[in-house]
């Protein structure tokens, strides 16, 4: 892909418009979003206001998805640790996590079936655990799951294994 004269032009035209890089990408096709913010960049186009509903503070929609454990992996430089490669089934929305009075448990209560996420402060009286039905081989339910195994970052140092040195 090279920057004719003509995409040259739309990407300007995209960019006054208010279309951000990585939608002008998408019109442009063939070129990456950080590709487009190079040449935004290089030619030297400003800045764009915030148009008010982004200046507006942002709502975080709630995700729409549950998880499933499918199966355990060696994660790191950590070979007896386990990290779990985590599904998303789409059937259950993610709302506020309200724990029913009949399911929270005390630290004598908690088994294996049970979710063993701490809520409030332990020196409190009022502290007590989540107890819902465990995610298969997990300590947590699905919506501590969530907040507890969040994604690793992609690596981007060379995976190559390092050359063998002789002593």
């Amino acid at each position: 892909m090279s920057w004719t004269d003509e995409r040259v032009e739309l990407l300007k035209k995209l960019w006054t418009d208010g279309l951000s890089a990585s939608q002008i990408a998408g019109e442009l096709g063939g070129v990456t979003r950080n590709a487009v913010i190079g040449k935004v960049h290089r030619l030297g186009l400003s800045g764009r206001a915030k148009s008010p509903s982004s200046s507006a503070p942002r709502v975080r929609k709630p995700r729409s998805h549950m998880l499933r454990v499918t199966r355990p992996s060696t994660r790191g430089n950590t070979a007896l640790a386990l990290a779990y490669e985590i599904e998303a089934e789409p059937e259950m929305e993610m709302v506020e996590n309200i724990i029913p009075m009949g399911q929270r448990r005390t630290l004598l209560e908690l088994n294996e079936d049970t979710c063993h996420w701490p809520i409030g402060d332990p020196a409190n009286p009022e502290f007590f655990f989540c107890g819902g039905k465990t995610a298969t081989g997990l300590p947590y339910c699905g919506y501590h799951c969530r907040v507890a195994y969040q994604p690793a970052s992609e690596r981007r140092r060379d995976r190559r294994p390092p050359p063998f040195r002789q002593g």
